[in-house]
């Protein structure tokens, strides 16, 4: 990608060669204004070539870099996670990439995948909510607890996160009827799609974020549901991470919206899963959840860092 740099360049330079022929072409110059502009094209192409230069450098190294970082994370992560389970959370609009990295990146970190669960756009439509509030309601067992002031997503994020993870690692890698039934009953009313065994109760969690900015009306609203979900999930397990691209930490997306929330203090997020480097950064980040520390990573509004710091240590996960 040529950056403004390269293009502030280009532009002088075409205009001083406009304003050198337009001279030259109307009038007689002397010999050293002549040569004055001409040695002031030169240059300004000389500097253009090596912006273009400096950008493929640029780019050389950071593709070096990924590669890098897609070579070693395997040994990175290796043991981060062992004896955890981890569940994904798809968004409407998340990268598939990314979710299937990250679920190998949790395999490599020693940890088991239960399954992926698919948020529908359904869930999040406004016309929805009287539904979501019923279906949740309908839903809730013993072990469930609305507060008093919640809305339907809040409802509806305390009775998937029943039926998905568990801090008690007695219950993990089992089904249950109940939380069978939550889930069958969300995928019949079209709110959302299961692979592998999800109900298997994973002891932390992934949320992938977005890789657009919800654009249409209600946006904001469709964020505030996640966040709800992720909220509830992280209360249930033993820890949860929010992680997106870039464009997810941005005015409107669903990182930044979670940034600027009461759940930021408790769920950690990640703003570059799109990148080998932002996929460990999400193990290590879910490391130091299992510790009771929660952070924001990445290089995009709010992030303090771009990993924990001090990183945890192997075989350190709370």
């Amino acid at each position: 990608m040529i950056d403004f740099r390269y293009h502030l360049v280009s532009i002088v330079a075409i205009f001083l060669a406009l304003a050198l022929g337009i001279v030259l072409g109307s009038t007689t110059l002397s010999d050293s204004v002549s040569d004055t502009l001409r040695q002031q094209a030169n240059s300004a192409a000389r500097t253009a070539q090596q912006a273009r230069l400096d950008q493929r450098r640029s780019e050389r190294q950071l593709r070096g870099e990924e590669q890098f970082a897609a070579g070693l994370a395997p040994q990175i992560v290796a043991d981060r996670l062992k004896g955890q389970s981890l569940v994904l959370v798809e968004t409407p609009g998340a990268g598939d990439d990314s979710i299937e990295q990250l679920g190998e990146l949790a395999k490599a970190a020693g940890a088991a995948v239960t399954g992926r669960v698919t948020i529908q756009k359904k869930l999040l439509d406004e016309d929805q909510r009287g539904t979501v509030d019923e279906l949740a309601s309908q839903l809730k067992t013993g072990g469930v607890e609305f507060p008093a002031d919640a809305g339907p997503y809040t409802k509806a994020g305390a009775v998937l996160a029943s039926a998905l993870v568990t801090r008690d690692a007695a219950k993990t890698g089992r089904e249950d009827p109940s939380g069978g039934t939550v889930l069958n009953s969300f995928k019949q009313a079209g709110y959302i799609t299961t692979s592998g065994k999800p109900g298997q109760h994973a002891t932390v969690a992934v949320m992938v974020a977005p890789s657009n900015v919800y654009a249409y009306d209600g946006g904001a609203e469709a964020n505030k549901a996640l966040i709800s979900l992720a909220a509830a999930l992280d209360a249930a397990d033993r820890g949860t991470v929010v992680g997106g691209p870039a464009t997810s930490a941005q005015k409107g997306g669903l990182i930044a919206a979670l940034r600027g929330s009461d759940t930021d203090d408790s769920v950690s997020t990640v703003d570059t899963v799109d990148t080998s480097s932002g996929q460990v950064v999400a193990i290590l980040a879910l490391q130091n959840e299992l510790g009771g520390k929660s952070g924001r990573y990445g290089t995009g509004d709010g992030a303090g860092g771009y990993l924990p710091s001090p990183a945890p240590t192997v075989g350190k996960n709370g």
